[in-house]
């Protein structure tokens, strides 16, 4: 929608010489976008296939042989700490890797940044390929490649969100979730095709799969140059012309266009705001106008993320419905994989036809039910002593997590993604994604280190937790987070600055609310007549 913001005094658009519709209505879908969006993506399919590879590999004979703890009945087991610091060591890297991303993006550019990262996971596989019988050294190569992984989870929504289109913005930057889960289903099925043929012969049933890494590693690292930098990036830069031929490649439209000139307008206004302030700190990401606020808001839905539970089922699937009595575990692992891409393909369409917040809150709503009756029937139902006498029981809990699984794979696996890269402000973008991707990660560690304590301890009332967990983040959705779709990236940072109520935020016209946007700008607290904390890119 039309969206023009007004000085207090002189009422000038601040924005430039148009609004933002009259560039949005000549962007079209374009191959170069859609391409740019898939490609930077494959960081997403990395994340997927690391994630989804360890649970397939404690159940492999030589892993546990190698890297396992030996058993007075000559079997080879895991501890919960062991098992815990394996898993758990790769989204502490991630943490790590989060962090320093946005430093690396603002120094290297974001598609030299991407390809740094990509390739640096390369070393963490060798280091784990290497590992003979010190599994802390197999932990340790799972600790290198996270770093890797983390940095991609920040630059790579960094780099689609400058650069797409805004009309498929949102879509693109969920990529990146579609991603994640094709990389899990990749991890299944190849752990369970080298599980059934290769692990009576040694260490090629898990090494073999860790190997592929370097694939993914190579395809995204390389495949990265070949696509442009991130348009706002090059402007900063100095190479204005650079970012012009982007734009219009893009968008589809001449690099004369209207659409093109106004969209670098709006840059400029921009630099020329951050050059004005001077140099950002990161206490800002606190002390900015309404940023407390945002930074909490970003940190709150990605940790949400993962205290939806899904995770517990991806790092923990075979070992949980190996206790169930189930032949093959690593097929029920592949059935739920399977349910996970096609749920986020449709929760793609999702994003582009259904509003944030309602989705949000049907979604983790759907997944609490779930949790619930999955803890209820695996406690007390279940003959967990021999649980071939209680087959219905195990079929439930299956049945239970694949709709657990589709629930978050419609709305909180891809919708987090969208919502948080729409949060911020350009001038605080990169360390405010650092702070909400990096609590993704910590949580990501919590869960993938600690479960296996706690499961020991109560069992199958874990699921109590996720679904606890689930009904909170239907009422923080509700009080604090506003509806975002088909509002441009300006506009949503307004309503933040004007403090617009989220419970009634769907409804709300910017056009009809002159005075208050322009005490929003006075709220900005800067002398600056050209400057302005609305605009956004």
């Amino acid at each position: 929608m039309p969206f023009l913001k007004k000085n207090a005094s002189h009422g000038e658009n601040l924005a430039g010489p148009s609004t933002a519709a009259p560039a949005a209505a000549k962007q079209k879908v374009t191959f170069m976008a859609v391409f740019l969006g898939v490609v930077a993506s494959i960081g997403g399919f990395m994340f997927g296939y690391v994630s989804g590879q360890i649970s397939g590999f404690f159940q492999m004979t030589d892993f546990a042989r190698r890297f396992g703890e030996l058993q007075s009945d000559g079997s080879y087991t895991f501890s919960a700490a062991r098992q815990g610091t394996i898993t758990g060591l790769l989204p502490v890297g991630c943490m790590i890797g989060a962090l320093i991303a946005g430093k690396i993006a603002d120094s290297l550019g974001r598609r030299l940044a991407i390809s740094v990262s990509a390739l640096w996971s390369c070393v963490g596989i060798v280091i784990e390929i290497a590992s003979q019988t010190a599994w802390y050294q197999f932990a340790i190569g799972r600790l290198v490649t996270g770093m890797s992984i983390g940095a991609l989870s920040v630059v790579v929504p960094m780099y689609q969100s400058e650069s797409s289109p805004a009309i498929i913005r949102g879509v693109l930057v969920s990529t990146y979730q579609l991603f994640i889960t094709l990389g899990i289903w990749a991890s299944n099925m190849v752990n369970w095709g080298t599980h059934k043929n290769l692990d009576n012969q040694g260490s090629a049933a898990w090494r073999i799969t860790n190997a592929l890494g370097f694939a993914w590693a190579l395809v995204l690292g390389v495949g990265i140059m070949f696509l442009p930098e991130s348009p706002r990036f090059a402007y900063r830069k100095g190479r204005e012309e650079e970012a012009r031929a982007t734009i219009a490649r893009l968008a589809g439209v001449a690099i004369d266009d209207k659409s093109v000139n106004d969209q670098i307008t709006q840059i400029r206004v921009k630099l020329d705001e951050e050059k004005a302030g001077a140099d950002t700190k990161w206490y800002e990401a606190f002390t900015g106008p309404r940023m407390a606020y945002r930074t909490v808001v970003g940190v709150v839905l990605q940790a949400g993320q993962q205290l939806t539970g899904a995770n517990f089922f991806f790092y923990y699937g075979v070992t949980i419905f190996a206790a169930t009595g189930l032949k093959d575990p690593y097929v029920t692992q592949i059935v739920l994989g399977t349910v996970n891409v096609v749920c986020t393909i449709f929760g793609l369409w999702v994003i582009q036809n259904c509003g944030r917040r309602p989705a949000l809150m049907v979604g983790a709503s759907c997944m609490a039910v779930c949790f619930f009756i999955y803890a209820f029937i695996g406690q007390f139902v279940l003959d967990h002593d021999n649980p071939s006498n209680t087959p219905e029981a195990g079929s439930v809990l299956i049945v239970f997590s694949c709709l657990a699984i589709a629930a978050f794979a419609i709305t909180w696996g891809p919708l987090v993604w969208a919502v948080v890269a729409e949060l911020y402000p350009a001038k605080y973008r990169a360390p405010c994604m650092a702070l909400a991707t990096t609590s993704n990660w910590f949580w990501n560690f919590m869960i993938s280190f600690f479960t296996r304590f706690i499961t020991d301890k109560i069992d199958y009332w874990y699921g109590m937790v996720f679904a606890g967990c689930c009904v909170a983040l239907v009422i923080f959705v509700f009080f604090f987070v506003i509806e975002t779709k088909d509002r441009s990236l300006e506009e949503i940072d307004t309503m933040h600055i004007l403090r617009v109520n989220p419970i009634g935020s769907a409804k709300w016209d910017g056009s009809k609310a002159p005075e208050a946007k322009s005490s929003a700008h006075e709220e900005s607290g800067h002398n600056s007549g050209a400057e302005t904390h609305h605009t956004e890119i």
